[in-house]
């Protein structure tokens, strides 16, 4: 396992980068919520490839759940 530690840092437009790779992850159904900074500076750290993997991963998984599950997860398991 390799250490980042300098961020994936896309800046060639000028702009300072609004924390794309948290966004990314977030949309694709992970729960930041409960990480600590430095687990939030790994997260930041990842390149493109290592995000692309997660997400497709993340994917992968929730495509393989139970359709209970699911509802579970969303509902607090209220629903079934």
């Amino acid at each position: 396992m390799t250490e980042h530690t300098t961020p994936y840092d896309d800046t060639s437009s000028g702009d300072t980068p609004s924390e794309p790779t948290l966004e990314a992850l977030t949309a694709a159904g992970f729960d930041l919520d409960a990480l600590s900074e430095e687990q939030y500076e790994v997260l930041r750290a990842l390149a493109p490839e290592e995000l692309a993997l997660l997400v497709d991963i993340r994917g992968r998984l929730d495509a393989a759940a139970p359709e209970v599950q699911a509802h579970a997860d969303v509902a607090g398991g209220a629903l079934f």
